[in-house]
């Protein structure tokens, strides 16, 4: 390294130890400020959420699946069963609320697949506002708190998007 360079690089390095030393840690002195109303914008801002939605009419639907599978659609969602998920047949019940959210309900609870499912939710009439983030589905508490998310395809094209559940509770598209 030429010394004119080595004398500028050890320069810089100085100034920024001095800095850094000058630095206080403001947030042990104050209270910590909240984050900025954005308005509009705030849900956009937040990296994941459950989209709003036009309120769909309540739906419910009943049927019995057993070991050879079956599919049950409630309102514009679909659950589809697979062969082998079932050791024995079991009546489940899905209802879809009239809600701002795209939520499905699923009994009996806690039910489990030896096999996933695959529950198609539709996301027509949601305020997407032109996104093209990839939705999926959220495992959802009954108080519409995001538990997790499935491992979800997106299908924008016919707003709907696909995801793999190993078990029954509360479901709802997110983004």
């Amino acid at each position: 390294m030429k010394p004119k360079r080595y004398l500028s690089a050890l320069f810089w390095m100085a100034a920024l130890v001095a800095i850094t030393s000058c630095v206080q840690d403001r947030t042990a002195t104050g209270p910590e400020l909240p984050p900025p109303n954005l308005g509009l914008l705030d849900g956009l801002m937040k990296p994941t959420g459950l989209l709003d939605c036009s309120p769909l009419p309540y739906a419910s639907a009943t049927k019995t699946i057993g070991p050879e599978g079956g599919t049950i659609t409630v309102g514009p969602h679909r659950l589809v069963v697979p062969k082998g998920a079932l050791t024995a047949p079991v009546t489940i019940t899905a209802e879809a609320p009239t809600s701002s959210r795209r939520v499905v309900e699923f009994q009996p609870e806690g039910l489990e697949f030896a096999k996933p499912a695959a529950l198609t939710m539709s996301y027509e009439r949601c305020r997407t506002l032109g996104l093209l983030l990839p939705k999926r589905i959220a495992y959802i508490s009954g108080v519409l708190d995001v538990l997790y998310y499935l491992p979800s395809v997106d299908d924008l094209e016919n707003e709907q998007v696909t995801g793999k559940l190993e078990h029954f509770s509360n479901y709802a598209v997110a983004w």
